[in-house]
């Protein structure tokens, strides 16, 4: 198909090391341009794409040509740079968090469908390695019937903490956390949350609790202050359990070392064999192979979306069922107590 023209709003960390190179990397996409009034940004553009431009807003962006955009600008800009985009008849990409309260994603989410644009919010953690081999070895039966689903994104910063941009560690972790829970384990019934707020307002510790309508239960845990970072995964089942020591998926630590899947080919994603996890039954352990990881897979798909072949490959309507129960998990966390859905 002939390639959909892509701009790309913010060349911040997000922009500059996940969109930028997976954008570029895919044949069904051309990188267009890059909407940035920085100074310094515009030179990074320049040094590492010399042949994208940079414009200074999305009204140039769109004059350019651009069929489609993809946001990665800090957290409270989100819902406002999409309607724009939208407005101006542009397909649109949302870095998590996708907005920041339930309302204004069903906002978004109602002017995409009343425009008949596609709109889809960027979780790509849905294409992690180790999230793949859960929901394989889930469809599998292997693990019986799931019972609890425990996920960590820890880490020991507390010196920065958690950035500004990404809103706090129950958007910026959670809305992945969140979101993987609802794809392995169904709609929610309740929501309990724990979480520390530093001095500038932001959480840097959460714990979400979240009782999923089938009675399955998800423990979800996001840091920056944990000096004894918890296993990935420990997904248990009624016939055993599938556990992902760490570190996360590769294929962040790969971009952000300058590694594309244009320069990787068929071995991107791929997960050295001391990284798989392992299978348990009481005693009996084995390792089970990773999944190959696929972020390479959005774009190429967003963008036969766009051409009218096929899906978004994340729903719209997903972003509104993860940002109502991060909703509930701040008021559980503020007041205390349980939030019933």
């Amino acid at each position: 198909m002939e390639p959909v023209r892509f701009g790309l709003v913010g060349y911040g960390f997000g922009g500059r090391y996940f969109h930028a190179p997976l954008l570029a990397a895919a044949p069904e996409c051309a990188l267009l341009g890059v909407v940035t009034t920085s100074p310094e940004r515009r030179e990074l553009v320049r040094r590492e794409h010399p042949d994208v431009t940079t414009f200074a807003s999305l009204e140039d962006l769109k004059a350019a040509g651009a069929e489609a955009v993809a946001i990665s600008t800090p957290a409270d800009t989100h819902t406002a740079l999409t309607d724009r985009a939208l407005d101006l008849g542009l397909a649109v990409v949302c870095d998590k968090p996708f907005a920041l309260d339930a309302d204004a994603a069903r906002s978004s989410v109602e002017r995409a469908e009343r425009l008949g644009l596609p709109l889809s919010p960027y979780q790509n953690r849905r294409w992690d390695s180790d999230f793949l081999t859960v929901r394989a070895l889930a469809d599998s039966g292997r693990l019986g019937t799931l019972t609890r689903f425990e996920s960590r994104f820890e880490r020991f910063d507390p010196e920065a903490g958690p950035p500004a941009a990404g809103g706090g560690s129950l958007h910026d972790f959670g809305s992945h956390l969140v979101d993987q829970a609802l794809v392995l384990l169904g709609p929610v019934a309740s929501v309990y949350a724990e979480w520390r707020l530093r001095e500038s307002g932001l959480d840097d510790d959460v714990f979400v609790a979240l009782t999923h309508d089938n009675g399955a239960r998800s423990h979800l845990w996001g840091s920056w202050s944990q000096g004894a970072p918890g296993s990935r995964f420990r997904v248990s089942g009624t016939d055993g359990a599938y556990v992902v020591p760490g570190p996360m998926d590769g294929q962040e630590a790969a971009l952000l070392a300058g590694r594309t899947p244009a320069t990787e080919g068929v071995d991107w994603g791929a997960e050295p064999e001391e990284r798989w996890g392992r299978f348990s039954r009481g005693d009996g352990s084995e390792p089970v192979p990773s999944m190959q990881g696929a972020w390479d897979t959005f774009y190429p798909a967003f963008a036969a979306a766009v051409r009218g072949d096929g899906d978004v490959p994340v729903p719209a309507r997903d972003a509104v069922a993860t940002a109502t129960v991060l909703d509930a998990a701040r008021r559980s966390a503020t007041e205390g107590g349980v939030v019933r859905l």
